[in-house]
C-alpha cells in the first residue's frame, strides 16, 4: 500500500495531512505527486474524474515548489467557477498550515472587485482565479503575472465547455518566460488536445482509467417515469426516507428553480443552487445544507462543481446527462469515506438507451428502484400526524378557560369515534378523501417498462418541440424570421423548448414569435420574427450564466462578411454579425490593440 510519505512530500506537508483525514493517497495522487515534485519544471497532463482528489494531486506539489522568501506571484491556478475556485483555495490554505509565509489569494466574479484588488497588493505567492475576473484584474493592472513559474488548469474541459478558450489564450499571453503548465481534466476532448499542442511541450501524462474510478460503494438504480410524474416521484422518495440527503441534478438553471419551488410548495426541505445566486445567498444555502436543515440541493452540473460534502446518501439524476463523464461526476458525490450510496436515475422511455450505454461502458448493473405503494405513503403520513399529536405537551393553565365547552362537545363520543373523526379530518386536509391519493399515472407500469401506455407518443423525449408554440409544424424558415446564434446547447442541458423559454424569460418576447430551433453540442440557432430581433440582442448584453458570458448574435451567413472575423470561440463556433447588420451595434469585440471588454458577473 502506497502512503503519502512515499511520494516525496516535505515534512511540513506530511504533518498536516492526518489532521485533514488524508491518510491514503488516491490513484491520481499516487501517480501525479512524485512526477510534479521531481520534474516540477516540466509540463504535466492529468486525466481523472471529479472527486478523485485532483486538488491535492497538484496542490501539494505546488506548495512544495513555492519559495516564500521570493516576493512575487509564482503560481496561478485557473478554475471554471467561483465555487470550485473557493474550494481549491480553502484546501491549499489548509495544506499550507505548517509552511511559514506562503500567501494564497482567490479572486472570482460575483463579488466586489475592490477588496480583491486590495488583497492582491500583498503579492500572494499563489493566485486561484476564474478566467473572467482575472482578466478584469489584469486590465486594471492589479496583478502582475510576469514572475509566474507554474500555471495550473483545473477542470480544464469544463472551462472550455463554458466558453473560456479566448480568455485562456489572453491570460497565458501575460505569463512571460519559463513556466510549467499543469493541466487537469476529466476528458481528453479535442479542445484539450489543442491546448496541449499550443501551450505544452512533451508533457508528462497520467491517466486514471474511467472504469477504475467508479465507486464500488454506490448502488445504481433507475425508475421509469413519465416526465410529468417526476416531481411526485421525487416527493414520495424524499418523504419516505427520513435519513436521506443528497443532490438532485437538473439540466438547466431554470429546471433547478422549478423543481425546488415545486418541492418547497409540498413542504419539503430543499433549495436550489445555481449561477445566478449571489455569493451570500449560496453561502446561506450551503450552511443550511451542511447543518442538515436541508435534505436536498437541486443543482446543475456546473453549479455543483464547488460542492464538497462527504455524507451524501443519494444522488438523483432528475434529468440524465448526455455525457458519460457527467454521470460519473454526479454519482461520485455519494458513497464516500467508505459509506454506501445510491445513484438514482429518473428516466423516460426514450432515455432507457442511456442506462444501457452506461451499464456497458462503465460495467455497472442498474436495478429497478421499487417505489413505495401509495397506501404506504398515506399510512406513514397519518402515523407522523398521530405521533405529533401524542407528543404535544399540555399545560393545564393554558386550556382551563376552554376545556369545559370542548369536552362537552366530545362527551357523547367514544374514544374510537373521536380518533376516527380526527383521522377523517386529517385525510381531508391531505386531500386523500373523495378519491384523492398519492398514486400517479406512472404507477400504471413497472420500472422495466413491461407494460403501460405504449401508445402515448407524447412521452418520447419532447419530440413535440418540432412544432411551434401554436402546434404547427415548422421545417423551413422564410423572410419573416431572422436567425440568431446563442452559445448554449446540448452540453448545457438545453433542448428546443428550454432555449425558447430561456430567451423568452430574459427578453420578454412572446413564444409565438419563434420559428425553427436547432440544437448543437455547444451552440444553438433559433429563428424569431425580425421585429423582435433588436429586443433579443439588447436583453443579453452583459449577461452571464454560471460565470460564462451569454452571446446572442444575428447569424448572418453572407459570404461578403469580413473573413478576418473569426468564429465566436467563447460560444464554441457562432458567427458574429457583420458591421452593417441591424443588430451588430449591440456587441463589442476585441480590437487589435485593445483589451477585452469586461462587465457583468464572472
Amino acid at each position: 500500500m502506497t502512503n503519502f510519505s512515499d511520494l516525496g512530500l516535505s515534512a511540513s506537508l506530511l504533518k498536516v495531512l492526518p489532521e485533514l483525514n488524508l491518510n491514503e493517497p488516491t490513484k491520481i495522487q499516487q501517480q501525479a505527486i512524485p512526477i510534479l515534485i521531481q520534474q516540477k519544471e516540466k509540463d504535466f497532463l492529468g486525466l481523472a474524474q471529479t472527486g478523485t482528489g485532483k486538488t491535492a494531486a497538484f496542490g501539494l506539489p505546488l506548495l512544495d515548489a513555492i519559495d516564500p522568501e521570493l516576493k512575487q506571484t509564482q503560481a496561478l491556478v485557473l478554475a471554471p467557477t467561483r465555487e470550485l475556485g473557493q474550494q481549491i483555495a480553502q484546501q491549499i490554505q489548509a495544506f499550507s498550515k505548517y509552511l511559514k509565509g506562503v500567501r494564497v489569494q482567490v479572486v472570482y466574479g460575483g463579488a466586489s472587485i475592490v477588496p480583491q484588488m486590495k488583497a492582491l497588493k500583498n503579492t500572494p505567492h499563489i493566485i486561484i482565479a476564474t478566467p473572467g475576473r482575472l482578466l478584469d484584474l489584469i486590465n486594471r493592472r492589479a496583478v502582475n503575472l510576469a514572475g509566474i513559474r507554474h500555471v495550473v488548469f483545473d477542470e480544464a474541459d469544463e472551462m472550455l465547455n463554458m466558453g473560456f478558450r479566448e480568455d485562456i489564450d489572453s491570460i497565458l499571453s501575460f505569463t512571460e518566460g519559463q513556466k510549467s503548465t499543469w493541466l487537469f481534466s476529466a476528458t481528453m476532448a479535442p479542445e484539450i488536445k489543442n491546448i496541449v499542442k499550443k501551450y505544452m511541450h512533451k508533457p508528462n501524462e497520467v491517466k486514471i482509467d474511467i472504469g477504475n474510478v467508479v465507486n464500488q460503494n454506490i448502488e445504481h438504480k433507475y425508475f421509469l417515469a413519465k416526465a410529468k410524474d417526476k416531481i411526485e416521484i421525487l416527493k414520495r422518495i424524499i418523504e419516505l426516507e427520513p435519513d436521506m440527503r443528497g443532490i438532485v441534478f437538473c439540466r438547466t438553471k431554470i429546471d433547478t428553480q422549478n423543481v425546488a419551488q415545486q418541492l418547497q410548495a409540498k413542504g419539503l426541505p430543499v433549495d436550489a443552487i445555481h449561477g445566478d445566486l449571489s455569493q451570500a445567498q449560496r453561502d446561506q444555502v450551503m450552511k443550511r445544507f451542511k447543518n442538515h436543515s436541508l435534505k436536498f440541493l437541486i443543482a446543475t452540473d456546473v453549479a455543483a462543481r464547488g460542492i464538497d460534502v462527504n455524507d451524501l446518501t443519494h444522488v438523483v439524476h432528475y434529468a440524465m446527462p448526455d455525457d458519460l463523464e457527467y454521470y460519473t461526476h454526479r454519482s461520485g458525490r455519494t458513497g464516500r469515506a467508505g459509506k454506501k450510496g445510491i445513484s438514482l436515475s429518473l428516466v423516460t422511455r426514450t432515455e432507457q438507451g442511456k442506462i444501457r450505454m452506461i451499464e456497458k461502458r462503465l460495467k455497472l448493473n442498474f436495478t429497478p428502484y421499487e417505489l413505495p405503494e401509495a397506501q404506504h405513503v398515506e399510512n406513514m403520513k397519518l402515523k407522523e400526524w398521530a405521533t405529533k399529536i401524542a407528543e404535544i405537551k399540555v399545560t393545564e393553565k393554558d386550556i382551563t378557560d376552554h376545556v369545559g365547552d370542548i369536552r362537552g362537545i366530545f362527551d357523547a363520543l367514544s374514544k374510537e369515534e373521536i380518533i376516527d373523526k380526527l383521522m377523517t379530518y386529517e385525510l381531508n386536509e391531505l386531500g386523500l378523501n373523495k378519491g384523492g391519493s398519492f398514486a400517479f399515472e406512472s404507477d400504471s407500469y413497472d420500472t422495466r417498462g413491461e407494460k403501460g401506455d405504449r401508445g402515448n407518443r407524447r412521452d418520447r423525449g419532447d419530440r413535440g418541440d418540432r412544432r411551434d408554440r401554436g402546434g404547427n409544424e415548422r421545417t423551413t424558415s422564410n423572410s419573416k424570421y431572422a436567425r440568431f446564434f446563442i452559445n448554449l446547447g446540448n452540453y448545457d442541458g438545453m433542448d428546443k423548448k428550454e432555449i425558447i423559454e430561456f430567451v423568452c424569460e430574459k427578453s420578454g418576447v412572446d413564444k409565438q414569435t419563434f420559428g425553427p430551433v436547432t440544437i448543437e453540442d455547444r451552440r444553438s440557432y433559433f429563428e424569431i420574427e425580425k421585429e423582435m430581433g433588436s429586443t433579443v440582442t439588447k436583453s443579453f448584453e452583459g449577461m452571464f450564466l454560471n460565470d460564462r458570458e451569454i452571446r446572442v448574435n444575428l447569424d448572418n451567413p453572407s459570404p461578403r462578411r469580413d473573413r478576418g472575423d473569426r468564429s465566436d470561440r467563447r460560444g464554441g463556433g457562432g458567427r458574429r454579425p457583420s458591421s452593417n447588420s441591424g443588430y451588430g451595434g449591440n456587441f463589442k469585440s476585441k480590437g487589435k490593440g485593445g483589451g477585452h471588454r469586461r462587465g457583468g458577473r464572472r
